[in-house]
């Protein structure tokens, strides 16, 4: 553990209405001398003499923007006696110093102990400090628990994985992650000075605005490796000796990490998975929604207040089982219901091979030898990887572009809506098992068995996995992608040698799915998922091997038909909001700009789609609005030239002034080389205060 040399605080109070709803905001002093600011959640009627538990939730989301948000979320810990501190990141909201390079660096980590043992120490706690958070709180509440502080009794992640490399939101297995809506945001919102006062001198200049935006160091590590290493848990679960439960969604990227910890973390661990996407559970969509704080509580009791609360008698895992669903991306309830299961791996899954036959159909015997080819297609895949791009949410309303589709006036190829997978199976290898006769229930990660080739040193692989279901809808289940250069290893990419065959073992991600009596169960392969991953840059066909030893097969993780227990969770408490904050407008459903269509731009053989998105907040000071577009193209007669552009806004309208954040980002392709553009520029009232460009070439790194 890094050295502490000197750790203080300064108790104060700027606004009223901060003290009148139990907020105490604190500054607490770093070994450096760097004070990160802090707010203090005191439970109703607390005597500030009296000693707690203290939980914590450490992010550079801007605590004083988020105050409503978290007045709500903690109120449920408050009213258990547990005082809540919620701390911005170095650089970021109203801490000090110089803006975090890049997300789990060392520096953020660094600070994350001091701060553990600040909140141990102080005449107000009891010495015991649990961790939680969703997303970038999560997944430090995990690397937290790596180092080890001793203060550190136990956390709660939220829709957070351990692996960094496959599966956070730079390189989706292994493969770039074509632009979205948070590379476009964070780090303009790291750039803000601190609210309410948003003090712009020279200091928030050289620690804030001129600092380079952290996409370019992900950009420089295409491969996994150290950089990588550095805060992932995964290959290295020994190190993590805290108590862990861990919360995922169906609907959620970073599911897959819920059963490796429980199978490969030896310090106690429990886990949920619910019909979520990427929200707290207990105000999430889809429903059936839950009280996962009760849960929370009950954990954070047993080990920061030694208290027997029945939680370990438990078996380990919360699973939400979800029977079968239409493609429908208004989809506001999931059908299924709740099961415990004992551990991870369970013992009584089988295995269910099924081998793609030359007739495209699927079985449980091979058959006669074949080989299959497909034509790359960079175009397609949205639905496949959903309106937010990283296998999760629900596929969006498409416009399939294909030989049907009508020309109209504005010389772009539209056509009537699709809602299911059937746009990108078109451009598939597409294989179909028989009718089936009774529900086939699958809990687990499938496996696709292959043997391919490609007639270009770069290609990817996309395996999805659907329901087909008497009416001809296809819902997808879940899928995986593979960079065709990691092969043999992720770490030394090695060119595909043109026309050599060779084995992938295709991993798809973490799903529950019953298949019912009447329906298909359908894999389909291609070449790309675009606009959720960078299209490979060449044009080439492949070739998938059917029948005999090494032919095509998906592996499913069959659950026997079992009378389990089941949890019984609370129903979502009621929680107090706080005066002054009000959303104006809540944008998109998922919070990020959202892409639900693909159009073809016939002057440029283009294929394109416009994702956007806004929102505004009313806060004790002033209005705060966002607005965001995001254009991905690509070309299927040169994939090689690939782009996205984006265009984010924020205008801060305070009494005084009105400002205005804003930044492009321009991020293009060609066979060799990434061309990455950031302008970032700041106006007050409508005149040009400060801009900053920053251009690098990237060389491809076998992406």
């Amino acid at each position: 553990m890094k050295k502490i040399l000197l750790i203080s605080a300064l108790l104060f109070s700027v606004n009223g209405w901060v003290n009148d709803n139990n907020i105490t905001e604190v500054q607490i002093t770093m070994s450096d001398g760097i004070k990160l600011a802090a707010d203090i959640y005191w439970p109703a009627e607390a005597d500030k003499k009296n000693r707690f538990p203290v939980l914590l939730e450490y992010t550079p989301y801007r605590k004083d923007e988020s105050r409503a948000r978290n007045y709500s979320l903690y109120s449920y810990f408050l009213e258990r006696d547990y005082l809540v501190v919620r701390v911005d990141m170095r650089g970021t909201g109203n801490s000090e110093g110089i803006t975090i390079p890049y997300e789990y660096s060392d520096i953020e980590l660094d600070d994350g102990e001091e701060i553990i043992d600040w909140l141990s120490k102080q005449e107000w706690s009891t010495g015991s400090v649990g961790m939680f958070g969703i997303s970038w709180g999560g997944f430090n509440s995990i690397q937290m628990a790596m180092r080890n502080p001793p203060a550190l009794k136990a956390f709660v992640a939220l829709m957070a994985t351990e692996y960094l490399y496959q599966e956070d939101v730079h390189y989706m297995d292994g493969i770039l992650v074509a632009g979205d809506s948070w590379m476009m945001s964070n780090d303009l919102y790291n750039a803000l000075p601190g609210a309410p006062d948003f003090k712009m001198d020279e200091e928030w200049v050289n620690n804030r605005f001129n600092i380079k935006p952290s996409v370019y160091s992900y950009m420089r590590q295409q491969r996994d490796g150290a950089f990588w290493d550095r805060a992932s848990a995964k290959n290295q679960y020994e190190k993590i000796r805290i108590p862990g439960y861990h919360i995922g969604g169906w609907y959620d990227g970073y599911r897959n990490s819920l059963p490796r910890m429980l199978e490969n973390v030896q310090a106690p661990v429990k886990a949920m998975i619910g019909p979520w996407d990427h929200y707290f559970p207990h105000n999430a969509w889809p429903e059936p929604q839950i009280e996962w704080r009760e849960e929370a509580v009950r954990w954070f009791d047993q080990w920061l207040k030694e208290i027997d609360t029945g939680i370990l008698n438990e078996p380990d895992f919360a699973v939400y089982v979800r029977n079968y669903h239409p493609p429908d991306p208004s989809l506001d309830k999931v059908d299924g219901f709740w099961r415990w299961e004992d551990k991870w791996p369970i013992e009584r899954i089988e295995n269910l091979s099924l081998y793609a036959q030359a007739d495209h159909t699927l079985s449980i015997e091979s058959n006669e030898n074949t080989t299959h080819n497909i034509t790359y297609k960079p175009s397609i895949g949205l639905e496949g990887g959903g309106p937010t791009m990283w296998w999760g949410s629900i596929a969006p309303d498409q416009k399939p572009m294909d030989e049907f589709s009508l020309v109209y006036d504005s010389g772009i190829l539209d056509a009537p809506h699709e809602t299911d997978q059937k746009p990108m199976d078109k451009f598939s290898l597409v294989y179909d098992s028989g009718i089936l006769d009774a529900p086939h229930e699958i809990l687990g990660r499938p496996i696709a068995r292959l043997r391919v080739s490609a007639d270009a040193p770069r290609a990817n692989w996309v395996v999805r996995l659907s329901d087909v279901a008497p009416d001809g809808k296809v819902t997808q289940v879940v899928g995986a992608a593979f960079n065709g250069t990691h092969r043999i290893s992720a770490r030394e990419p090695s060119d595909i040698v043109p026309g050599e065959e060779f084995d992938l073992n295709i991993e798809l991600h973490f799903t529950s799915w019953v298949f019912p009596k009447g329906h298909k169960i359908r894999m389909s392969i291609t070449n790309a998922i675009w606009p959720m991953l960078w299209p490979t840059p060449m044009q080439m066909e492949t070739t998938l091997a059917i029948g005999g030893n090494n032919g095509a097969r998906i592996d499913l993780p069959i659950v026997p038909s079992e009378k389990k227990d089941k949890p019984s969770f609370k129903k979502p408490s009621p929680s107090p909001t706080l005066s002054n904050y009000k959303v104006l407008d809540s944008g998109n459903i998922s919070g990020y700009a959202a892409i639900n269509s693909i159009q073809y731009d016939q002057d440029t053989g283009e294929a394109f789609g416009v994702a956007t998105n806004t929102g505004a907040t009313q806060y004790p000071w002033g209005i705060e609005r966002f607005e965001e577009e995001i254009e991905h193209r690509t070309s299927d007669d040169n994939p090689a030239h690939t782009s996205v552009t984006g265009r984010y806004k924020i205008t801060e309208e305070l009494k005084d002034r009105t400002l205005d954040f804003e930044q492009n980002v321009e991020f293009k392709s060609d066979e060799e080389n990434f061309y990455l553009t950031f302008h970032r520029w700041v106006s007050i009232n409508g005149e040009l205060y400060k801009e900053k460009v920053w251009q690098e070439v990237i060389p491809r790194d076998f992406q």
